[in-house]
């Protein structure tokens, strides 16, 4: 994967907890990244649902990106971050 909107708008949510709408719909997530950037990681839950988001992402020194979503389609992930308004 290389750089696009998904990793900007990534790079966008805070590090920690936080709370948003996406679609509506309101989630609180965790953001987590390694003091270097290369590995990083989002969980998020419908707080009125049963809805979830889960990924990995880790960048290599070569530049390249790899987005590996848990148990769930890269669609979701990407429309999950680009749609996703936190608070």
């Amino acid at each position: 994967m290389e750089l696009t909107d998904f990793d900007a708008a990534f790079k966008r949510l805070p590090e920690g907890h936080s709370e948003g709408i996406h679609e509506g719909r309101r989630f609180g997530l965790i953001v987590r990244r390694s003091d270097d950037g290369r590995r990083n990681s989002l969980f998020a839950r419908e707080l009125a649902g049963t809805d979830i988001v889960s990924f990995n992402l880790y960048r290599f020194t070569s530049g390249k990106t790899s987005l590996k979503p848990c148990e769930m389609s890269a669609k979701k992930v990407v429309d999950f971050v680009l749609g996703f308004q936190p608070d």
